[in-house]
């Protein structure tokens, strides 16, 4: 079947930000926690096959407006996790058939639609909240983003590059078209947006050694944004990402942007390697002065699917190598008897809020998503070296996912530091249904075959 994918009609947008417009924001927020609090129902065990399928449902039904994670989170918009958490969704090995295609993509065509009608009003926030008919709130969780661009990017690029994989459905090359027109409509936004970030960057000297940072005086947002260091690795990873993108979507001249940048792309990136990996392997925050070193990594420093770390470079896969080795080396960075890897040995400093609600949240507990971004990093070492040196780890990684995943009746947002599901008095965990076709994606990467299809059985649920 032939399906048109049109190019999106205008729509009249309106976007709020300000003190009273947070508070507005907040409290719908507060009820739409509170109300999944006490409605959520619960999912039974079952197999990946009918999980991926309920999970593809939902994810992508056509009653959406917008690409979200899934419950609580699905009452709001969060920009960069189409770079972070789904930048997959249109892999046609993870896609059901050509209805589900479709879906897909105009899904993804509103989303982006809309995040550049953001930028375009000057709302480059965190979060935006919906706030009645096609009336948004943009607010910022915790603090300043340094990743939304990133994921407006990533999303616009997935669209436009939708048509140079090989794919039985017509309905994602077709796409294509609109997302090519999506650009030429919001390119001066964007580069607006780019340059405005570039001129934020404030230089910042450790110990001799320096560089350009978007949180030298305080604490920029990222996907671990309850973390409340500044001078954050993955912060500032991911505003060269941006400006690879979009130097790369042709949205910004690489010459104008490193004339912002008063030195080459290259050059820039150097300085933060130099900074960060002063000790031979990557530190969490420039702040952390802890022994023993594992206590100065986290997991995120993988940053994210065609981000940061470029594996060819000899350089880097040293600096990647030895951070991964004191993670792979040190217990208590794990589950148990698992190869499920918390995002940190400790505990960070975290926002008053995140203290009394969810401690644990983003430092002794484990995402899946960051542990196949771990695998995928591990793999794509591998292939760069000529070597085998991770690729047993990663697959373990992948297995035991999918084992959770099964277990608990969904693809998880995050695991508690004993394997199961996270809870506590006012946050019980989501379900990400949109973060499982990124999960199918590097499976096959992993193993050259679709984890769908495979007949297993439900495993054995574990006790909640």
């Amino acid at each position: 079947m032939n399906h048109h994918i049109p190019f999106p009609a205008h729509r009249e947008y309106r976007f709020y930000q300000g003190p009273f417009a947070s508070c507005v924001a907040n409290g719908i927020q507060a009820v739409n926690f509170l109300g999944d609090r006490f409605l959520r129902r619960s999912h039974a065990s079952a197999g990946i096959d009918e999980l991926y399928r309920h999970s593809v449902n939902s994810a992508f039904a056509p009653e959406e407006a917008f690409l979200v994670t899934g419950a609580p989170h699905a009452s709001a918009y969060y920009p960069r996790d189409f770079a972070w958490f789904y930048p997959d969704v249109l892999d046609p090995e993870t896609i059901m058939d050509s209805e589900d295609a479709v879906r897909r993509v105009r899904l993804l065509e509103k989303s982006v639609h809309l995040m550049l009608e953001a930028v375009r009003a000057n709302v480059v926030t965190t979060t935006i909240v919906p706030a009645g008919s096609d009336r948004y709130i943009g607010v910022n969780y915790f603090s300043l983003p340094s990743d939304t661009l990133l994921g407006i990017l990533a999303g616009l690029e997935q669209i436009m590059r939708a048509d140079q994989r090989a794919s039985p459905f017509s309905g994602i090359s077709q796409g294509a078209h609109a997302g090519r027109l999506l650009l030429a409509e919001y390119r001066d936004d964007l580069k607006s947006a780019i340059s405005e970030l570039a001129g934020a960057l404030q230089p910042f000297d450790d110990y001799g050694l320096t560089a350009l940072l978007c949180d030298a005086t305080a604490p920029r947002s990222a996907a671990t944004d309850t973390r409340a260091e500044r001078r954050r690795f993955v912060t500032n990873a991911c505003v060269f990402a941006t400006f690879v993108r979009g130097i790369r979507l042709g949205v910004i001249d690489r010459i104008e942007l490193e004339g912002l940048l008063g030195r080459e792309l290259s050059q820039y990136k150097k300085e933060l390697l130099g900074l960060f990996g002063r000790h031979g392997y990557i530190r969490h925050a420039l702040d952390c002065r802890s022994e023993p070193e594992a206590s100065c990594i986290a997991l995120d420093f993988v940053n994210v699917h065609q981000g940061f770390w470029d594996l060819s470079e000899a350089s880097e896969r040293a600096l990647f190598a030895a951070t991964t080795d004191l993670i792979l080396g040190e217990p208590r960075f794990r589950i148990p008897d698992t190869s499920h890897f918390l995002v940190s040995v400790d505990n960070p400093q975290n926002k008053m809020i995140h203290r009394i609600a969810a401690p644990a949240y983003q430092g002794r507990s484990c995402w899946p998503t960051f542990n196949v971004e771990f695998a995928d990093r591990m793999l794509e070492y591998d292939e760069f070296s000529g070597t085998d040196r991770y690729r047993s780890c990663a697959c373990a990684i992948l297995q035991d996912i999918r084992t959770a995943t099964e277990a608990h009746g969904g693809y998880q947002e995050l695991l508690s530091e004993k394997g199961l599901k996270y809870r506590t008095w006012a946050y019980q965990g989501a379900v990400a249904h949109s973060w499982f076709p990124r999960f199918l994606t590097v499976w096959r990467r992993a193993f050259g075959v679709s984890l769908l299809g495979s007949n297993a059985q439900p495993v054995e649920a574990l006790s909640a």
